[in-house]
């Protein structure tokens, strides 16, 4: 796991992970599916940052090199799919809704022992598992990486400076632009407004001090929300379920 850009195999596998295990820059010939039984996982390639909890997965196109990092003691599951088809009908990474039949056919499949039980039970399950993931819905949590260095510098800005909150006027005089410049963009590049970037790049690190065991309230300060009840709100409008719920779960 630490050569950077190896070409793996095989993408189907199960890792027992450590929080804050990095799983190096890689590619696979395959399609892959990563998902985190427990734990929250994410994967970054050239074009930004995914991260799922354990209610979502993430599609990987065949040939994009990507890189995971896990947070919370974390069971990885990766699935392989073959590259001649396309379920999601997507060539970047997705957020996938995991439902509690596509969870137990991704845990199953991955954990099970090779070379036994009957002929073909393998591909009797992975078509079932392309079935279960072509209905399932695509979310829209997503972190672009920016391109522009008025854009960079702003995107780096918030990011190390969470807690504040920053309009687009404070973070356009901070970043020596203008608002009006930022907001195209933002949504040029990004394909969102600042506000949903924002948002985005907020529920990104909620995820990670959550699987770290921090409490909701902590969480809420520490990325920004004014108060614990907006962020329970946002958190489960995004997931489905509150924060609270989710370390529960875990």
């Amino acid at each position: 796991m630490q050569n950077s850009s190896q070409v793996w195999d095989s993408a189907t596998m199960v890792l027992e992970l450590p929080s804050r295990a990095v799983i190096a820059h890689h590619v696979h010939d395959e399609h892959q599916v990563v998902y985190a039984s427990t734990g929250v996982i994410s994967v970054t390639t050239s074009a930004g940052s995914w991260i799922a909890p354990a209610n979502r997965a993430i599609w990987i196109p065949a040939g994009a090199t990507h890189q995971h990092r896990v947070y919370g003691p974390t069971k990885f599951h990766g699935v392989g799919l073959p590259a001649t088809g396309n379920p999601l009908d997507v060539d970047v990474p997705a957020v996938v809704e995991v439902s509690p039949l596509l969870r137990e056919l991704i845990i199953y499949y991955t954990e099970q022992p090779d070379g036994t039980g009957e002929p073909g039970r393998s591909e009797r399950l992975l078509a079932v598992l392309i079935d279960q993931l072509d209905v399932s819905s695509q979310q829209p949590i997503r972190l672009p990486a920016p391109r522009d260095p008025r854009l960079i510098e702003a995107c780096k800005l918030v990011e190390e400076n969470l807690s504040t909150t920053f309009d687009l006027e404070d973070l356009a005089q901070a970043c020596r632009s203008s608002a009006r410049t930022l907001a195209r963009l933002f949504r040029e590049e990004m394909r969102m407004s600042y506000v949903q970037w924002r948002t985005q790049l907020r529920l990104y690190h909620a995820l990670r001090m959550l699987a770290d065991g921090a409490q909701v309230s902590t969480v809420a300060h520490r990325c920004g929300w004014s108060a614990a009840s907006t962020f329970v709100s946002v958190f489960r409008r995004t997931y489905g379920h509150t924060p609270g719920g989710r370390q529960r779960a875990g």
